[in-house]
């Protein structure tokens, strides 16, 4: 059964799944599609736009589908995209995409932690981590699996590659490298994300064709350019390696070094 409490405020308009619960004082606005054992917790707002897939969690107090923080927009029609088993935690937030994208997407199994902000028609792969306080501009792409540490701002339209670590506190300014562990003042590659790598199961093959990739395009002294014809002439083109050079290929911010 879905479980509406008695201070709620539920626009007729709003579709609600099988099993959804929402709490004391939220609100859902009319235009909002919520999934199958959902939750919005207590003075949650769910505005216009919202697709929200199956067993979400809301928590208490966070605004999911407002409209974009940008002077461009000019109150057009977008959405929200929620995917299946998505936190997004205590009084984080997500504005709706604009007409550059039309939608704001994040993928399914996220953790949005307290605090942090999801842009305007950003994309986020699946099991992306959030830490708290983490801020994101808009149009920033954010590939599957990779954590963000606290307090972090990323420039709008940066790419973050799949499966990155990147330190709590720093600035993000350029794109960041799949599999990069990233840290430092300016920000910087310290080497692969081997941990991560080692916990999701990849093959130590593999680990070790990133590392032998890494060291010639981060610890030589070549430029990029040297580094990348270089990789396609001594490294086994493995589909992680050339999904690193398609990255810096089509990079239009640069990538941090």
């Amino acid at each position: 059964m879905t479980e509406i409490h008695k201070t709620a405020i539920v626009s007729p308009g709003a579709q609600l799944g099988t099993g959804v619960s929402v709490g004391p004082y939220a609100i859902i606005q009319d235009d909002v599609q919520i999934g199958d054992g959902s939750s919005v917790a207590s003075c949650a707002l769910v505005a216009s736009g919202a697709r929200v897939g199956s067993n979400v969690k809301i928590h208490h107090g966070a605004v999911v589908s407002t409209i974009p923080q940008d002077l461009k927009f000019a109150g057009e029609k977008s959405t929200t995209v929620i995917g299946d088993g998505t936190n997004v935690r205590e009084y984080a937030t997500v504005n709706r995409g604009t007409s550059a994208r039309g939608e704001t997407t994040i993928g399914k199994n996220c953790m949005l932690m307290s605090y942090s902000h999801v842009g305007h028609d950003c994309l986020l792969g699946d099991s992306v981590i959030m830490s708290n306080s983490v801020n994101l501009a808009g149009h920033v792409e954010i590939g599957d699996c990779a954590i963000l540490g606290g307090v972090l701002p990323v420039h709008q339209f940066v790419k973050i590659g799949p499966h990155v670590m990147i330190g709590g506190g720093f600035r993000v300014q350029q794109d960041v490298c799949p599999y990069a562990l990233v840290a430092g003042y300016p920000l910087k590659v310290i080497g692969i994300n081997s941990v991560g790598l080692k916990r999701r199961g990849f093959d130590k093959e593999v680990i070790r064709t990133l590392e032998k990739t890494f060291k010639i395009l981060f610890f030589s002294k070549l430029n990029t350019s040297q580094a990348l014809e270089r990789i396609k002439g001594e490294i086994e083109p493995i589909a992680q390696v050339q999904e690193i050079v398609d990255f810096f290929e089509n990079s239009e911010r640069g990538v941090i070094k």
